[in-house]
């Protein structure tokens, strides 16, 4: 199974991280959809990252799909996304803030790193910003008093995916989102930063 895509995406970054933690082998070919656009496009010409191609050659797209696909069938202990349902919600809803919150930092990089200052439509930035500033700030709500434990006592999807998000918004764009506003995701991406997965997959 081949994992495709750059780590400065932090949603590659997410499917690196999980699989590693879910003890599922892959070969990670590291290819940007821009600098490596021919060898990216023979496997997959839409040139979406993360691209996965599944043991039986499917090529899959989504990091939430991605995930999805190789949970089904894990025994329980390996799995990142819990069986109860009241977690289930609990994580799903985390999820989705930081997945937004990934959502919007990447935006803003290409909005204001890429695209030339002549080109850019102030209110779709400010509009991106907000949103980005309220998910960090939804998701520091729910961290709070946690004192950088994991969300349900043990790892799941939501704490690694926060931890991404926060990572690659201090990295991209620390201007924009205020980290000491988020003493909570500090906490919970230190912690997170230690596990052997994280250090083995950084930010390229």
């Amino acid at each position: 199974m081949k994992l495709i895509g750059k780590l400065d995406s932090p949603y590659v970054r997410r499917v690196a991280i999980s699989l590693t933690l879910m003890d599922i082998p892959f070969e990670h070919l590291s290819l940007s959809v821009f600098r490596d656009e021919t060898a990216f496009a023979a496997i997959n010409p839409l040139l979406k990252a993360p691209t996965f191609v599944t043991q039986d050659g499917t090529v899959l797209m989504d990091s939430t799909l991605i995930l999805d696909h190789l949970e089904h069938g894990l025994p329980p202990e390996k799995r990142l996304m819990p069986d109860d349902q009241s977690e289930r919600t609990r994580v799903l809803g985390i999820l989705g803030l930081a997945l937004a919150a990934a959502d919007k930092s990447v935006q803003l990089v290409y909005e204001t790193k890429l695209r030339p200052v002549e080109g850019q439509y102030a209110p779709w930035v400010e509009r991106v910003t907000a949103q980005a500033r309220t998910a960090f700030a939804e998701l520091e709500k729910s961290y709070t008093g946690l004192e950088g434990k994991w969300l349900l006592g043990t790892l799941s999807q939501a704490d690694i995916t926060t931890a991404i998000a926060w990572t690659f918004a201090q990295n991209k764009i620390p201007d924009v989102i205020d980290a000491k506003a988020h003493p909570g995701l500090i906490r919970l991406t230190a912690r997170a930063a230690g596990l052997p997965a994280f250090r083995k997959w950084q930010p390229e």
